[in-house]
């Protein structure tokens, strides 16, 4: 029994497969799954992550054939050549002890090509191409396909295959009145809509034996109006444990749904208690997923004795040594994922490779090695922000000597500012584990300090980094010294008082973050049910999708937000977390103001006029008036450092002061101390 977490690393059993402990690897998309060439690439990165101890690792998503695609040459397992290209992946997993099952994944009208097929004729809201109606020929092909699919996974080497019936997919598209409105067999009474899914269990089971383990990606909660109701996703769960299924691994929420699912402000564990009530309905192992993304959290949902094993498939991507840091009572040096989706869904519904904004090695394990230096260096890194703490970590790992510099009283830089919105509090686990790495590799860190190009020069460094960041920028209108006036990090951090009528001066990234917390009392985090509440959320059983009439918890204040560009606010956001902040706002009640020019601010306010339409000049009678203009770098060491010989690099926000980007930040401090 392990002393830290003893439920996580109980070995667990499905079907004739035992798994050394309780820690999943749920299906993420990586964009190395379909071509050829990036199989060594995908090896590695699965094996990683098996060497960290995860038991079991599902892929992301195959394509049993040609019409079930993600993308036009995506990924698909249809014949024996590409099983042989998948015991490169197998054997690289199998060699460091760990199983891995091959998800099984018909995209139906999520697919993003012109030869999908559905349920209906109708198009996806997410992808722009009408699908084909599937055919009873089409339907009973893509039935066998599915089998001679699992045939193919069993012989490329994996220990079991998952199949998505989740998330919107061909799948979870029969089963809801929503999307299947047939009137044959495959549509209309909830046997008729099941029918599909049973029928490709039972052709998988008789394909593959008994002693094969299948797993079923179920959805359980679709959050979606005309989704499933409980009665019918309980009775699916009964049948398909009759008809073989080993165990079922829970899935939340269409890509179309308006609840956000797997967003950093969604609640932990939200959605946990939707798999404990299948336990009252069945007997085989259930897999619980959605924002579990620490040991603790983990082990509290296993110790209520109802789930029995955990999925989190992010949280492998910010640390691949997730689960042997928890065995080992290291789990305070696991870099906890946040939920940001910058780097990894962003990437992946925009067809590019995943890899993750804590750490840019994910995926990229053939690429960017942090190996041991054979020739150690004094390294001094200046500014303790997302990039500094990347360079200095990374950097020490290599078993550099670094000196890290920071001129305010802790480390963080922006991150410190973010982790008091609501909704990023996650921000905060990022600063605690660079706090932890820090002081476990040695560096010496030195808080409240402006380093001098002086002092760095007189210590002869052998390699300075340069992360001292960004201040935000001020924009040029008359009257902007008035009392007011706040900047953006002064009105988060509580160095000045904001008052009840607020103008916000921008509406990227960091406006919408600023609007977000003023409309909000002092204690922004939301418990479970407010977050429910105010999103739509039911547990009411016969709503079929579990949504309901979203019921917002009214501002604490009146916040205008202005922009000078025309159109939209929040375009510029992440691709799947920018609409849950637009909506954010909106249920707020913001005035959100585009178009504008800043004329002056006085006593009376912000003044504002509209050059560009036929709109009269207002003034919004405002208490404060934060500045959230963008930001300028802050790079005042590099010329005397430069011109005195000293080899020195400019990362982060002190080299590009665009709309912060943290992602860019973290991966060119990792890439800088994998190259010095």
């Amino acid at each position: 029994m392990n002393e830290y977490f003893p439920n996580l690393f109980e070995p667990l059993t499905i079907g004739p497969m035992t798994l050394r402990n309780r820690i999943v690897m749920g299906s993420m998309h990586t964009g190395l799954e379909e071509r050829a060439w990036d199989t060594r690439r995908l090896a590695a990165y699965y094996a990683e992550r098996a060497r960290g101890g995860v038991s079991l690792i599902i892929t992301g998503g195959f394509a049993p054939t040609r019409t079930g695609l993600l993308l036009p040459f995506g990924g698909k397992l249809t014949n024996r050549l590409e099983a042989r290209r998948h015991r490169r992946i197998t054997g690289a997993v199998h060699a460091e002890g760990g199983r891995i099952a091959m998800q099984i994944l018909h995209a139906g009208r999520y697919g993003y090509t012109p030869f999908k097929l559905s349920v209906g004729w109708e198009k996806s809201p997410v992808h722009p191409f009408k699908p084909i109606k599937m055919t009873d020929f089409m339907i009973r092909h893509v039935i066998r396909s599915y089998g001679r699919c699992a045939v193919l996974a069993r012989e490329g080497g994996y220990d079991a295959v998952e199949i998505m019936g989740g998330e919107g997919y061909l799948l979870n598209t029969f089963l809801c009145p929503r999307t299947n409105s047939r009137t044959d067999k495959w549509g209309g009474s909830t046997e008729n809509r099941q029918r599909i899914v049973l029928a490709i269990i039972d052709e998988i089971r008789s394909r593959v034996g008994p002693d094969f383990p299948i797993i079923m990606r179920q959805s359980i909660a679709d959050l979606v109006e005309g989704g499933q109701t409980w009665d019918e996703i309980a009775g699916l769960a009964r049948a398909l444990e009759a008809h073989g299924v080993s165990a079922i691994n829970t899935d939340i929420g269409w890509h179309e749904a308006k609840v956000p699912t797997i967003a950093t402000s969604v609640p932990r564990a939200a959605f946990v208690r939707f798999t404990e009530r299948l336990r009252d309905e069945v007997s085989i192992p259930l897999i619980a997923s959605n924002r579990i993304n620490t040991p603790e959290v983990a082990e509290e949902i296993l110790r209520r004795g109802r789930v029995d094993a955990i999925s989190m498939a992010r949280p492998m991507l910010a640390d691949p040594e997730f689960a042997n840091k928890a065995r080992d009572g290291r789990a305070d040096e696991i870099n906890t994922c946040i939920g940001c989706n910058q780097a990894c869904l962003d990437h992946a519904f925009v067809g590019k490779k995943v890899s993750c904004l804590l750490n840019p090695r994910a995926g990229r394990e053939t690429l960017l090695t942090l190996s041991p230096t054979r020739h150690t260096k004094r390294v001094a890194v200046i500014g303790a922000g997302p990039a500094g703490l990347a360079a200095a970590v990374s950097a020490a790992e290599r078993g550099h000597r670094v000196d890290l510099y920071e001129a305010g009283g802790a480390i963080g830089g922006q991150f410190a500012i973010a982790a008091r919105i609501p909704g990023k509090e996650e921000f905060a686990e990022t600063i605690r584990y660079y706090t932890r790495r820090l002081e476990v590799l040695g560096v010496t860190v030195h808080l409240s300090t402006k380093a001098t190009a002086d002092e760095l020069i007189a210590e002869r460094f052998d390699e300075v980094v340069v992360a001292t960041g960004v201040v935000p920028r001020i924009p040029d209108i008359p009257g902007i010294d008035h009392p007011s006036v706040v900047t953006y990090a002064d009105a988060v951090l509580g160095h000045r008082e904001i008052g009840t009528t607020v103008a916000v001066i921008g509406a990227g990234g960091i406006g919408f973050d600023v609007t977000e917390f003023l409309t909000v009392d002092d204690s922004p985090t939301l418990d479970l049910k407010e977050w429910e509440q105010e999103w739509g959320v039911t547990d009411d059983l016969t709503t079929p999708g579990f949504v309901t009439r979203p019921r917002p918890i009214p501002p604490v204040r009146t916040v205008y937000m202005v922009q000078r560009k025309s159109g939209g606010q929040g375009k510029g956001l992440g691709l799947t977390t920018g609409w849950v902040h637009r909506a954010s706002v909106k249920m707020k009640g913001v005035e959100q103001i585009s178009g504008a020019r800043y004329d002056r601010i006085d006593d009376d306010g912000l003044h504002i006029s509209f050059p560009d339409a036929d709109t009269a000049p207002r003034v919004l009678a405002v208490d404060t008036v934060v500045v959230c203009a963008g930001q300028e770098s802050v790079r005042d060491l590099l010329d005397p450092l430069t011109e005195a010989g000293v080899a020195t690099h400019v990362i982060g926000g002190a080299d590009v002061a665009a709309e912060l980007d943290a992602k860019r930040a973290i991966r060119q401090g990792t890439e800088l101390a994998a190259s010095l």
